[in-house]
């Protein structure tokens, strides 16, 4: 397996792989080659702050996972300018590839490049399946962490 940092001519992989990770019922009557655009659209929009890296198999280069890697910068304090947290988002590796080490790979790269620019705190939305691998990675649980889950909305869909 390999990590690489996501290029452009990885979208349409990225896009496939997003796909996959939710459930049907969102998928449903929806066309993936518009997601990929769509995907492709945010991702230009937010290429300051949003960085991809994808798995590779090493005997056909085909991309079987991803992880993204949002930078958020953070109010200054005296003496810290340019403070920046990241937050590791959508690691999804497909099943038949998993428990090779791609998962970690990804999450490593991902926290890595995060170091490199700065980032003083890094965080993660882990599944219960994941916990045991970010706390492996160095992840520990926060007693003062917190997090306000905002009510759903109505959308057009579901009114």
């Amino acid at each position: 397996m390999r990590i690489d940092r996501a290029v452009r001519e990885d979208l349409p992989a990225l896009g496939r792989l997003k796909w996959q990770d939710v459930p049907a019922d969102l998928t449903a009557g929806r066309s993936l080659d518009t997601f990929i655009a769509e995907l492709g659209e945010w991702w230009q929009a937010h290429a300051h702050t949003h960085v991809a890296f994808v798995a590779r198999t090493e005997d056909d280069d085909r991309v079987v996972g991803a992880a993204w890697v949002a930078l958020v910068p953070r109010v200054p304090r005296p003496g810290a300018p340019d403070r920046i947290s990241a937050d590791i988002q959508s690691v999804f590796v497909v099943p038949e590839h998993r428990r090779r080490g791609a998962g970690r790979g990804l999450v490593a790269a991902a926290c890595a490049h995060a170091v490199s620019v700065g980032a003083e705190r890094i965080t993660v939305h882990s599944s219960e399946a994941a916990v045991g691998l970010y706390r492996e990675l160095g992840f520990a649980d926060s007693p003062r962490l917190r997090q306000f889950l905002a009510p759903a909305t109505a959308t057009p869909e579901s009114a």
